[in-house]
């Protein structure tokens, strides 16, 4: 079952959702709307592998906007931070951000128990868009669970995105390859 508005507020109010910061206005009848945080990444080599860090350079989104360019793939951050505890939650773009043909993540739109950070969004453009810092890009949808969990993302030993970042983090997918045995974890 997805949260209600009323069930994400009691939520927040025992400590199981997190969301800095909060903004009433932001609260939809069963999801949150996030922001466009004011720095974006590009990777910095044309061809990216997945065994090796793949550096990005950052820059900030200017006062009268950025645009996206199709081809490009973008990491950006939303201005919230924010933690559960005991739901899964989702992020979806919003459907006037869709309108504009901006996708704002590729695969990655479930959260895990335990995860506590800003979501790094992976935006792509099917054409030219003007995007600007602490416009709405998203929305989280909280899901209840069935049963308990043995392990919360932020407590796992190989969680690779556990440290707070206020800009977007690149893919560390390189870390689930073992050199020594050849292997994918």
């Amino acid at each position: 079952m997805i949260l209600t508005d009323q069930q994400i507020l009691a939520a927040m109010k025992e400590g199981s959702i997190v969301i800095e910061p909060f903004r009433a206005e932001c609260l939809g009848s069963n999801s949150y709307d996030v922001h466009l945080g004011p720095t974006l990444a590009v990777y910095t080599v044309p061809i990216l592998d997945a065994k090796q860090h793949n550096a990005v350079e950052f820059f900030e989104i200017p006062a009268d906007g950025f645009v996206l360019l199709p081809e490009r793939l973008y990491l950006g951050v939303t201005i919230e931070y924010t933690e559960t505890h005991k739901h899964i939650p989702f992020l979806e773009g919003k459907s006037s951000v869709g309108r504009l043909g901006i996708d704002i993540h590729a695969t990655a739109g479930k959260g895990d128990i335990g995860f506590c950070n800003a979501w790094t969004l992976e935006i792509s453009a099917r054409q030219p868009v003007r995007v600007y810092a602490e416009m709405p890009i998203g929305q989280l949808i909280y899901f209840e669970t069935s049963g308990e969990c043995s392990t919360p993302y932020d407590q796992k030993q190989n969680a690779k995105y556990r440290e707070r970042s206020t800009r977007p983090i690149e893919s560390m997918m390189f870390r689930n390859f073992d050199f020594k045995t050849g292997r994918w974890s």
